[in-house]
């Protein structure tokens, strides 16, 4: 698959999978996708790549691709087998946001990481920053504030409430991380 046309390739999946079935979950991964523009430039050639991974991040909430009830891998699983995606996009999508800590909890993490090597640390720092300055409708946020709103919605003592949790010093971490490397771009001279 041509790497210059991914973007072209995810968009239109992503909404096929996405758009009518779990609306809010779509404008949710649009957000995430705008949030991969706006750090563009601390991604050089890989910016086509973090969108697409952006925009299909969820995916494997679908009806159609959930089948472990873990997001993360259902939606890996189906890119690799159903949608012949590129490698690095399946990678992202297995890893995304700390992906590692709610498979622990679940006992996949083996499974994951067995199946899925992580891409590099800059481009998962990457997406979890889009994913985690999103809301589920979409618009911009802060981390905290996203992890809060995770915590509430799925309630403190869930799995997914005690993984965000433990996930949190690592998502503000990778926040941290991006932010400083876009402010390391904007300070470098053209």
């Amino acid at each position: 698959m041509n790497t210059a046309r991914l973007t072209d390739w995810a968009h239109p999946l992503a909404k096929s999978l996405l758009s009518d079935a779990l609306p809010r979950r779509w404008a949710h991964s649009l957000g995430v996708a705008e949030r991969a523009r706006t750090i563009a430039p601390i991604l050089g050639t890989d910016a086509d790549l973090m969108e697409a991974a952006a925009v299909l991040h969820d995916i494997g909430y679908a009806p159609d691709v959930a089948k472990t009830g873990f997001h993360p891998l259902d939606g890996a699983r189906y890119l690799r087998a159903v949608a012949h995606a590129d490698e690095r996009v399946v990678r992202l999508v297995a890893h995304h946001s700390c992906s590692w800590m709610e498979a622990d909890a679940r006992g996949l993490r083996s499974e994951l990481e067995s199946e899925f090597p992580r891409e590099s640390a800059d481009l998962n720092d990457a997406l979890c920053y889009c994913d985690m300055n999103t809301t589920p409708d979409g618009t911009p946020t802060n981390p905290v504030d996203r992890v809060n709103e995770i915590a509430g919605r799925y309630g403190a003592d869930s799995l997914i409430g005690t993984f965000i949790r433990r996930a949190e010093p690592e998502i503000l971490a990778s926040t941290s991380r991006v932010l400083g490397r876009l402010a390391s771009t904007a300070r470098q001279p053209m």
